[in-house]
């Protein structure tokens, strides 16, 4: 017999998820997909015969099928929101470890440490446009990479080539914390902006992972162009940086071989 504390949370359990499935996907794409591509990593992770590196996940998150705002709830009698309800906790993940400056996967492990990337950010601009430090800014790729999967030393370098080493001076301003061009299509069109700079790269990675694998991300999902492009893809996926090439951006011919350029020249700080 539920009792009325009980009866209270199902009840609103109940009308939330009814809500969730009346709620409609954005079919406003702003980049231009290839349906052609047939790459996928995961293929790639599972014949992999290098070392895998496991990513603990101690810490609840949402189910995958659930995004955070279809679910948020208002706890009254603690006064705060709480997605407490729906949680589970995620099995870990297992990324191959990157051992060669050749690997062009996205999936993978750094091989600059964090101190490379800030000395080559500095190196080209001893003023970056940012809200938070250098140094934080690159721990941030190093976290919501690591926590992904998701190599966070390339990442980096690809926001450096969105950003101009974070100068700016394209439709982007600094405000936006947007590192990586998402929802721009130039003629003026500034896209998506973020509310901390945490959150930008947070977004960012997720995007990479939208493109680069079918497993949802491990944190709720910020990208708003998560879902168009997994709708796009289905069990496709992109496994190397050239793969982007005319994907993320137009017409984007030599995108990803000049980001593994700037990886390269990284290392070498």
């Amino acid at each position: 017999m539920l009792n009325e504390k009980s009866f209270k949370k199902f009840l609103s359990a109940f009308v939330i998820g009814a809500l969730a499935i009346s709620l409609p996907l954005n079919a406003n794409a702003k980049r231009i997909h290839d349906s052609k591509v047939t790459t996928k990593s995961e293929a790639r992770q599972k014949a992999s015969k290098n070392k895998t590196v496991t990513v603990k996940r101690t810490d609840s998150i949402l189910r995958p099928e659930i995004t955070p705002h279809e679910i948020l709830v208002n706890d009254s009698e603690t006064n705060y929101t709480s997605y407490s309800e729906m949680y589970y906790e995620p099995e870990n993940i297992s990324v191959p470890e990157t051992v060669s400056i050749y690997d062009t996967s996205i999936i993978g492990t750094p091989m600059a440490t964090q101190e490379q990337c800030v000395r080559y950010l500095l190196n080209n601009n001893p003023f970056p446009e940012l809200a938070v430090s250098a140094e934080e800014i690159v721990s941030y790729y190093y976290e919501e990479g690591a926590r992904e999967g998701i190599r966070p030393d390339v990442a980096f370098a690809q926001a450096l080539k969105e950003t101009g080493f974070f100068k700016y001076g394209g439709d982007v301003i600094p405000e936006q914390n947007n590192y990586c061009g998402l929802g721009t299509t130039g003629g003026g069109v500034k896209g998506e902006f973020f509310a901390t700079p945490q959150m930008g790269v947070r977004a960012h990675i997720q995007h990479l992972l939208a493109y680069s694998s079918t497993r949802r991300p491990l944190t709720p999902i910020i990208d708003p162009r998560y879902d168009i492009v997994r709708n796009t893809y289905g069990d496709r996926t992109l496994e190397n940086w050239q793969d982007l090439n005319g994907r993320w951006a137009v017409p984007g011919r030599y995108y990803g071989q000049e980001i593994l350029s700037m990886f390269k020249a990284i290392l070498v700080q």
